[in-house]
């Protein structure tokens, strides 16, 4: 019986997929994946094999939350061993599906926990934010990893921006829900279109995260609408020339020896390695950081695909560790131009 019901389950939701998309993906990602292409795809053609990770809020710690996913069989993402995770971050997973309910936005309550993808965490991480320093996150929406950036230190200044107004709407909702009014204060929301922000704001910043607008695969598979998908296929190409743009605007906001992040959730790799290759190959001042550290220490829940670059990692999903796809690369402003 519940194994009809599990088929039956699996076949509704696999008419939800879009074949153009579907048929675009294979296409490419069997040539850029190889064979791991076919696991990626199952995965991705499959919600319910789709996993969430916890991330607590420390601002509203749920110390009985905790104690009852120790005891669910959820166990800490990362281990706090690692050299760059911060002791105040705290996220679970369970190694089976499964999605708590999300809470609701409430004026005045904040909310006591985040559910994400655990790979959207790496950037965050890559970052590393430490207390006191100015960061920016220019392309902020929904506001996760704002929210994250927030467990992990205390910035001197955070400047999240968003260009699209309904995301705006939702970022300001998220980080209402989850930053207690006094630190509220070191937080700046701004709507500008990012490609100016280096013009606006140059030089400031010692850390910046470009959480780039991409082609978002994940979603995308499931678009309900075939001729907006082919649409946006034919768009798909002008993507990159955008987040070399926000790339190029980031620099200009970096301050000399400070750090740069940039991912996105595609696996292309033309708006992963072909993008992070146009900027190195552009800048003399701009260097590679190696990262490989990271997919060393977190292999044991993140599935990696080769890049080619010591300074990007690519997360694709797979059969329990669906989690990706995640592309995430780390740069170095140098003092010298």
């Amino acid at each position: 019986m519940l194994t009809r019901l599990k088929a039956k389950s699996e076949r509704k939701l696999a008419k939800q997929i879009c074949k153009v998309v579907l048929d675009h993906f294979e296409n490419q990602y069997s040539k850029e994946l190889g064979d791991a292409w076919n696991t990626v795809r199952g995965v991705l053609t499959s919600p319910s094999c789709w996993q969430y990770a916890v991330l607590l809020n420390r601002f509203s710690f749920p110390f009985e939350l905790e104690k009852d996913l120790h005891l669910k069989g959820y166990h800490s993402l990362f281990p706090e061993s690692l050299p760059y995770y911060p002791k105040s971050m705290k996220c679970y997973l369970s190694r089976i599906p499964h999605r708590m309910p999300s809470e609701r936005h409430q004026l005045g309550n904040l909310k006591k926990y985040y559910l994400l993808n655990a790979a959207s965490l790496l950037p965050v991480l890559a970052l590393d934010l430490r207390d006191g320093e100015k960061v920016l996150d220019l392309c902020a929406a929904p506001g996760g990893k704002s929210v994250a950036l927030m467990q992990c230190a205390y910035p001197g200044y955070l400047h999240c921006n968003e260009y699209d107004t309904l995301r705006l709407r939702w970022l300001r909702e998220t980080l209402e829900s989850f930053i207690p009014q006094p630190l509220v204060n070191v937080i700046k929301v701004s709507e500008l279109d990012g490609r100016e922000m280096g013009d606006a704001w140059p030089e400031t910043f010692d850390k910046v995260l470009v959480d780039a607008p991409c082609s978002n695969d994940r979603s995308w598979l499931f678009s309900s609408d075939p001729q907006k998908a082919a649409c946006r296929i034919n768009q798909r190409r002008n993507l990159p020339v955008l987040q070399i743009e926000l790339l190029r605007s980031a620099i200009k906001a970096l301050r000399p020896g400070g750090l740069l992040v940039y991912s996105t959730c595609t696996l292309s790799k033309a708006e992963n390695q072909d993008v992070i290759s146009e900027i190195l190959n552009s800048y003399s001042n701009i260097m590679p950081v190696d990262i490989k550290e990271m997919a060393r220490t977190c292999s044991q829940d993140f599935t990696f695909a080769p890049t080619g670059q010591e300074c990007g990692l690519l997360v694709i999903p797979d059969k329990g560790k669906a989690w990706g796809p995640m592309y995430v690369a780390k740069l170095k402003k140098s003092w010298t131009t």
